[in-house]
């Protein structure tokens, strides 16, 4: 059962040790966002969260699944030395696998044994401070949008024939060229682009996200549009509202947070 759904960024600056105060301010719509998002969260009071990330290990013709036991990351790259670790809800992941393998035409997802990459683990940081449920770590791949989509639809289907109380979070950046000290440079379409994301998404538009143009897609340098697909798959036949709790960019990347369930 889905209790809750939701859409984060992962900025490695709203991490304390890795950000500095004048930065938390300068985010501290995001950082509120993520406070809501955690106090909702603890209230439905997951046996497991779902969490797809963009930075997480990636295959071009197939899905990944984070097949270890214990899932453990850290900070290294950003010079912190603190290991956090999860344990897998590896029920989840063998019958997810299962499923996959006998879609028709053998949809392609692999159990690859990893680390939670930052994409992953900034979210669960922010969420997960008073709570220790079971994690379920997934990747996407460069298949079309239209593969995520059933992607999601199958992780539904088990989730549902599991049983048991499931969250599920989309790590997701939005354009990386808002401005021209942007770390992709400067694009004149992100504006529109994350403006446009947000609406399609508020007005339940699934299609003309699915219908993006690619060379728009590819000009603004966005983080997580096949996490949202996911997502959405997922959420397919499911009600839902979208709920815009933020959104800003402050160092010239898209950062939406958003519930959806």
């Amino acid at each position: 059962m889905i209790v809750f759904a939701a859409i984060m960024p992962h900025p490695p600056e709203s991490i304390p040790g890795i950000g500095k105060e004048k930065y938390f301010e300068s985010i501290k719509k995001t950082l509120d966002s993520f406070e809501q998002l955690r106090l909702e969260l603890e209230q439905v009071d997951p046996e497991t969260i779902v969490i797809i990330s963009p930075h997480a290990h990636m295959e071009q013709y197939s899905f990944v699944i984070n097949s270890a036991n214990e899932l453990t990351g850290n900070f290294m790259e950003f010079g912190l030395n603190e290991v956090y670790s999860y344990a897998n809800d590896i029920k989840i992941v063998d019958k997810l696998a299962v499923a996959c393998s006998m879609n028709a035409n053998d949809f392609p997802a692999d159990l690859c044994p990893d680390f939670l990459d930052y994409g992953a683990l900034i979210p669960l940081y922010h969420i997960t401070k008073n709570i220790k449920p079971k994690i379920v770590h997934l990747s996407f791949s460069l298949m079309d949008y239209k593969s995520h989509y059933r992607y999601g639809e199958i992780i539904s289907k088990v989730i549902n024939e599991n049983g048991g109380r499931v969250a599920i979070i989309a790590s997701s950046d939005l354009s990386h060229r808002l401005t021209m000290n942007a770390p992709a440079g400067f694009s004149p379409k992100a504006k529109k682009f994350d403006r446009d994301i947000m609406h399609f998404l508020e007005a339940d538009d699934v299609a003309s996200i699915m219908n993006f143009d690619q060379e728009i897609i590819a000009e603004v340098s966005e983080c997580g549009m096949r996490s949202i697909i996911i997502l959405l798959g997922i959420l397919h036949g499911t009600p839902y509202k979208f709920e815009l709790l933020s959104y800003e960019s402050p160092l010239g990347i898209g950062y939406l947070t958003a519930r959806l369930v």
